[in-house]
C-alpha cells in the first residue's frame, strides 16, 4: 500500500529494518534468559518447592488460582508476554494440576488473562504500540485513561469465564469428540 501511495522511502524501510532486528534480538535475549532460568530453577528442584510452597498458603483451590491469576495481571505491568509465559508456566501449570483445575481450561485461562496485561498500564506493550502511531492530540496520559473501559470489560470476561467454564473449554472438547 505504501508503494501505491508513493509514500515509500529507503530510510523508513531501513529504520524499520533496524527496529525490527531489536525487537527481535530483545525477545530472543529474553526467551534464552528465561529458558536458562527455568532449567535451572527446575534442575536444582526450585519447581517443587515453590510448588510446594504455593499449595501450602492454605489459599485453597479457588485462592490459589485466584492469586495466580493477580501474579499475571502485575507481571504483564513490567514483563512481556514471552517472559511472563516462561517464567510461570513451569510454576503454575504444575500447582494448578496438584489442585485438579482442567489443564486445557486453567491455561485458556491464564491466555486471556495474558491478553489484558497487555492492556494495564505502566507497561502495557498495546499501550505503546497506540502511543508510537503518533496521532495528533493523543497522549500517553489519553491512552492510560481510555484503555480503562476495555480492561474492566475483560476482568467481566475473566470472571464469566471463570465462573462458567464451559465457555471456554465447550469448543476445544466438541473438536475433540469429549
Amino acid at each position: 500500500m505504501i508503494i501505491i501511495y508513493r509514500k515509500f522511502r529507503w530510510r523508513n524501510f531501513k529504520d524499520c529494518m533496524y527496529q525490527t532486528a531489536k525487537t527481535v534480538t530483545m525477545v530472543m535475549i529474553i526467551l534464552i534468559g528465561a529458558s536458562c532460568f527455568t532449567g535451572v530453577f527446575l534442575g536444582l528442584g526450585g519447581g517443587t518447592a515453590l510448588v510446594n510452597a504455593i499449595i501450602g498458603l492454605g489459599l485453597g483451590k479457588w485462592g490459589t488460582y485466584a492469586l495466580m491469576q493477580i501474579i499475571y495481571l502485575i507481571l504483564g505491568c513490567f514483563i512481556d508476554w514471552i517472559g511472563i509465559i516462561m517464567i510461570t508456566f513451569p510454576i503454575f501449570l504444575p500447582v494448578a494440576k496438584a489442585l485438579g483445575f482442567d489443564m486445557l481450561w486453567f491455561t485458556a485461562m491464564l491466555a486471556i488473562n495474558l491478553q489484558m496485561s497487555f492492556l494495564t498500564p505502566p507497561f502495557g506493550y498495546a499501550l505503546f504500540y497506540l502511543s508510537g502511531m503518533g496521532i495528533e492530540g493523543v497522549n500517553l496520559g489519553h491512552i492510560y485513561r481510555g484503555v480503562v473501559p476495555f480492561l474492566i470489560l475483560q476482568a467481566i470476561g475473566v470472571l464469566i469465564c471463570t465462573l462458567f467454564p464451559d465457555v471456554v473449554v465447550w469448543l476445544p472438547n466438541a473438536m475433540l469428540g469429549k
